[in-house]
């Protein structure tokens, strides 16, 4: 009867530590943008309104926490944690770090969404390193992790503005044609967002980069 009983609790023993040592993954979205009214639609603002499209289309919703505001996603075994930074664009590393660091993220898991000036508006492409290309929030990012390695999905915006005026121009709101083609972009965005959880970055890299 001993003996059974021994067994009886190894066997548990061993089943627990097989579940504690493959726990579900789980992935750090950041949308980068700059909290406010008056940001909302702004292109700077692309990495929060992709992660709220997605919240609108998968019905889930933002709570504010600390340094941000997060979202918890479940799709096929994988946890998506979305964070929206509160700290404005220019400190977003403090709010990456942070969860990063809170959630045992590995950094491989995390995925950076940023407007991006160098590519045609609409354009997607996924990096994993790369320079923050005078972009304020990568820059932050980049100090507070200490690497220029992490994923980056950057969404064009394009450069069609005159000499001085980049600031207005990023910080300005869509125009009607680039509204009137948004939707199949963010459609598009959600898309690659699933498929660097699901299928990995080389693979997504392959399917989504200049599509």
């Amino acid at each position: 009867m001993f003996k059974f009983i021994w067994n009886l609790f190894n066997t548990s023993a061993n089943s627990f530590n097989v579940e504690e040592e493959n726990p579900m993954k789980k992935f750090l979205i950041v949308g980068l943008g700059n909290i406010g009214e008056k940001y909302e639609n702004t292109r700077h603002n692309i990495g929060f309104k992709v992660l709220d499209y997605f919240a609108k289309k998968e019905a889930f919703s933002f709570e504010t926490q600390k340094l941000g505001d997060l979202a918890t996603y479940k799709l096929k075994g994988r946890t998506f944690i979305f964070l929206k930074p509160n700290t404005y664009m220019n400190l977003s590393g403090k709010a990456v770090l942070y969860w990063l660091t809170k959630e045992k993220i590995p950094l491989e898991n995390v995925l950076i969404i940023t407007d991006d000036l160098n590519l045609p508006f609409g354009s997607i492409r996924l990096k994993t390193k790369g320079s923050d290309g005078g972009h304020n929030g990568l820059k932050d990012i980049q100090a507070k992790l200490n690497t220029s390695k992490y994923n980056r999905f950057r969404f064009g915006i394009s450069d069609t503005f005159s000499k001085g005026r980049q600031v207005d121009y990023v910080l300005g709101e869509w125009n009607d044609e680039e509204m009137s083609k948004l939707d199949e972009r963010l459609d598009k965005s959600i898309e690659l967002i699933k498929s660097f959880v699901l299928a990995g970055v080389s693979n997504t890299m392959n399917t989504f980069n200049g599509k």
